[in-house]
């Protein structure tokens, strides 16, 4: 039994504490924000519980062992009181006597000095009470010593009741600190996901998305770190929504406005003469209008007003279909297109924007081309030198084709045929084959 359990039990709470938050190493980072507010308060509690711990304790000890020290003194007197009168030690008192075998040596040597004096005894003697804590208070009597000893078992137990409180309530206290802390950093987490949340939809291309944080009546910038976040986002949200649409009407405008002019070169251009100079000014032509009707396209996927019109189809007799009017309107000239059908299967689409999208596919092809129906998907094969894989890192960029790798082109065939597929719920997956070659995987809604 000790006086002091609080005291050991209290330093060894910090060493205890930081090998604990040793062991969590990377952990700590994955944790969320929420908990790790609670448990930076939870922890800031702890250190102040134990330290206000150790002050109350020491100052009880002190209050106890001071007690104890004036009852043992007090003791002393009136046993050397009744030792002059009688000469004799009270025998009724087990705990006064001459020379008592088990007096410590500091207090024997004090009292033969000619002092009074008192000695705590914290771990007890083994010999003379069994261990127990005890005060002794001793006295020179001639050449003698006399000496008194109380035992301290009631201040033990109470000092333990005393730490046990205390220990207690710090434990309750860190725990309504954590509770307080994980309550008041949870809104802050909610909002902090909230702008996380609204920024990946910006990104995904929800340009609309707004956090929307309730402003405090009067607030100002710089008063809510949180507020001026969701603010920020906000504006650069619209700002950029505002950018965007400008250069998609922009786009949209000149492409249209293009139209006009090109119908009527392209009419004066069949007026010319047969010869070399007609057929070069005819192809650029018509590649100038496919340019612009590609760009008009690109304009009304950007600004999302496509609505599809989906029906149900068998995939394979409707692809079957697109090959053969391809090949009549002499679309596929010179890919070699080669059809095959696995498996039939009911999908949900809209047919002509499918067969935009596998036109676009197969144009950007090179080479001889194999086109497969197995189930809900169409692959597009080629034999050329495969994607670039910078396209294959970051997607399908508009007027950049790798013309040196895969041939002439503006670029917007991919971008519109990835375009289409996002409108009628389909996904296309662009890879190369390990024997070479590009490959470009359709998958569709089934039916």
């Amino acid at each position: 039994m000790t006086l002091r359990p609080l005291g050991v039990l209290l330093l060894r709470l910090p060493r205890r504490a930081l090998a604990a938050l040793g062991t969590l190493g990377p952990r700590w980072y994955t944790l969320g924000l929420r908990w790790k507010i609670a448990a930076l308060l939870a922890t800031g509690c702890a250190v102040v519980a134990v330290a206000i711990g150790l002050l109350v304790h020491h100052a009880r000890l002190d209050q106890v062992c001071d007690g104890a020290r004036s009852a043992a003194t007090a003791q002393l007197v009136r046993v050397r009181q009744v030792y002059e009168l009688t000469g004799q030690v009270p025998q009724d008192d087990m705990d006064a006597a001459l020379d008592a075998p088990g007096l410590p040596e500091p207090l024997r040597a004090a009292a033969l000095d000619g002092r009074r004096t008192t000695y705590l005894d914290i771990d007890g003697t083994e010999d003379t009470d069994g261990g127990e804590p005890s005060v002794w208070a001793a006295r020179p009597v001639g050449n003698h010593v006399l000496s008194v000893r109380m035992p301290l078992r009631e201040q033990a137990d109470e000092m333990a009741e005393f730490d046990r409180q205390l220990i207690v309530s710090g434990a309750v206290v860190v725990a309504l600190a954590a509770l307080g802390g994980a309550a008041i950093a949870s809104r802050l987490s909610r909002d902090l996901r909230t702008a996380a949340a609204t920024a990946r939809r910006i990104s995904q291309g929800e340009l609309d998305a707004r956090i929307g944080h309730p402003l405090p009546p009067g607030f100002r910038h710089g008063k809510n770190e949180v507020a001026d976040l969701a603010t920020a986002v906000d504006t650069m949200a619209a700002t950029l929504q505002q950018r965007l649409e400008a250069e998609q009407r922009f786009t949209a405008d000149v492409a249209h406005e293009l139209r006009t002019p090109l119908t009527g070169l392209h009419t004066a251009a069949e007026l010319l003469p047969p010869s070399r100079p007609t057929e070069l000014v005819r192809d650029r032509v018509v590649a100038l209008r496919a340019l612009t009707e590609d760009l008009l396209e690109v304009a009304r996927l950007d600004a999302d007003v496509e609505r599809p019109d989906l029906d149900v189809h068998p995939l394979g007799t409707l692809v079957e279909g697109m090959v053969q009017r391809a090949g009549c309107a002499d679309q596929f000239t010179g890919r070699g297109v080669r059809f095959t059908r696995a498996d039939e299967r009911l999908v949900r689409t809209d047919a002509r924007r499918l067969e935009r999208i596998l036109t676009n596919l197969v144009g950007n092809a090179r080479g001889p081309v194999d086109l497969c129906v197995d189930g809900a998907v169409v692959t597009v094969r080629d034999r050329g030198p495969g994607f670039p894989p910078h396209l294959l890192r970051e997607g399908p960029q508009r007027f950049q084709t790798g013309a040196r790798e895969r041939g002439q082109g503006t670029g917007l065939g991919l971008t519109i045929a990835l375009g289409q597929a996002a409108v009628i719920g389909a996904r296309v997956e662009l890879s190369n084959a390990p024997d070479g070659g590009a490959v470009a995987v359709v998958r569709l809604p089934e039916a």
